[in-house]
């Protein structure tokens, strides 16, 4: 029987535009690391395993970047796995802890990027995505904007046919994103728009415009992950957050079947999401706050069905009736989102877990969910894998 795992200190960077600050990987790991042990109020000497998660640099940069906090040759572990890369490290610390391989173990991540859209690094080998670029290419066509825009775009057109929703629903999306964005001091943009804004903002592909779509990003960002024991002997109860449940989904067959909902992670989602659910014996029902991958608009509106925070085909009615921010159902993204906060790829998944981690405590400040008990994490990457977890206070 594998045992409890509770994340006991985390930290981030503020997330910044490529090249707009005088800083370095090592920089960003060694400021979210140093907040997650300071947050923890553990000692270095006390991280037993780390995973270290980064999509862009070289095969050492986990070692050279954790090496900021200090030298104790345990395992480092060096993870990529595209934009789902940060929850995946988390995923692993967990494992660490709940199979009695590690009572403290720390999973950070991190991302120096390039200005602009994603590109491609190796042109003379096989294509991670070569097989999503097929459904695309089949069913829709490839077109002018950014690679991954055109693949969420594309879902986002495939709903609205399916469910009649319309280019206005991801436009509330970006709307409310930004919105809470405005009282996160770690949110790489911190304006809030008009929906007209959004709307009228410049044009990526299809129904997506540029406030609808996450922006490339540096930062950093750090989680600890510790057994039962661990927390009592340390006096750590009353800011452990319990991991309830948490899975990992790689793409299935019905991925490359023709429907870009599919593609682009509805079913990695919906099952990863039912794994969770199982686990923790709660429901997208008893969820009070969600940090999910909104990428771009298009994608957060399909997860909510993905997760179940609403039924198949009622996105549209979820996002009319405002039960997606405060005062509603349930606040998805008050951090801002990948779309205000921004998406340094390593570093996404623990910065949700931060958030998400804070708004269990109380500690969320202005942004702060009243009376949070449960919080719901969803963090993706294509080609593909998606993480979702469930956290509740030690209690």
């Amino acid at each position: 029987m594998s045992r409890k795992a509770y994340i006991v200190g985390v930290g981030m960077t503020k997330f910044e535009k490529p090249g707009s600050k005088d800083w370095d990987y090592p920089d960003m790991a060694r400021e979210a690391g140093t907040k997650a042990i300071e947050d923890a109020g553990i000692k270095f000497e006390d991280i037993e395993q780390a995973a270290v998660g980064y999509c862009y640099g070289d095969s050492t940069c986990g070692e050279r970047a954790f090496y900021e906090l200090g030298h104790s040759g345990i395992p480092i572990y060096n993870v990529n796995n595209n934009c789902s890369t940060g929850s995946t490290a988390l995923f692993m610390a967990k494992q660490f802890v709940e199979g009695g391989l590690s009572e403290c173990a720390m999973a950070l991540g991190f991302e120096k990027m390039e200005k602009g859209s994603l590109g491609i690094k190796y042109n003379d080998r096989t294509m991670a995505l070569d097989k999503h670029f097929e459904v695309m290419m089949d069913k829709c066509g490839f077109g002018e904007g950014p690679p991954t825009a055109q693949m969420f775009g594309n879902a986002g057109l495939e709903h609205n046919e399916k469910y009649g929703t319309t280019p206005e629903h991801f436009a509330k999306i970006g709307y409310k994103n930004h919105k809470h964005s405005v009282n996160n001091p770690y949110s790489q943009f911190q304006d809030e728009y008009s929906l007209e804004d959004i709307l009228n903002a410049p044009q990526v592909f299809g129904p997506l415009t540029k406030l609808q779509c996450c922006p490339t990003s540096d930062g950093g960002a750090a989680a600890i992950v510790a057994s039962e024991e661990f927390v009592v002997k340390h006096g750590l109860e009353d800011k452990a957050i319990e991991i309830l449940g948490m899975a990992m989904t790689t793409d299935y067959e019905s991925s490359y079947g023709g429907s870009m909902m599919k593609m682009v992670g509805q079913d990695m989602t919906a099952n990863a999401a039912k794994k969770v659910y199982e686990q923790s014996g709660l429901g997208p029902e008893n969820v009070d706050v969600a940090e999910l991958h909104d990428c771009f608009s298009a994608n957060e509106l399909i997860t909510y069905e993905g997760l179940g925070l609403c039924e198949e085909g009622e996105a549209g009615e979820f996002i009319d009736s405002e039960a997606n921010t405060f005062g509603g159902k349930v606040v998805v993204n008050p951090s801002g989102g990948l779309i205000s906060k921004g998406h340094p790829l390593g570093a996404t998944g623990l910065a949700q877990a931060s958030e998400l981690t804070w708004q269990l405590r109380g500690e969320a400040d202005k942004r702060q969910v009243d009376g949070a008990k449960v919080a719901l994490q969803h963090n993706l990457g294509l080609g593909g894998a998606a993480v979702v977890a469930m956290y509740r206070k030690r209690g």
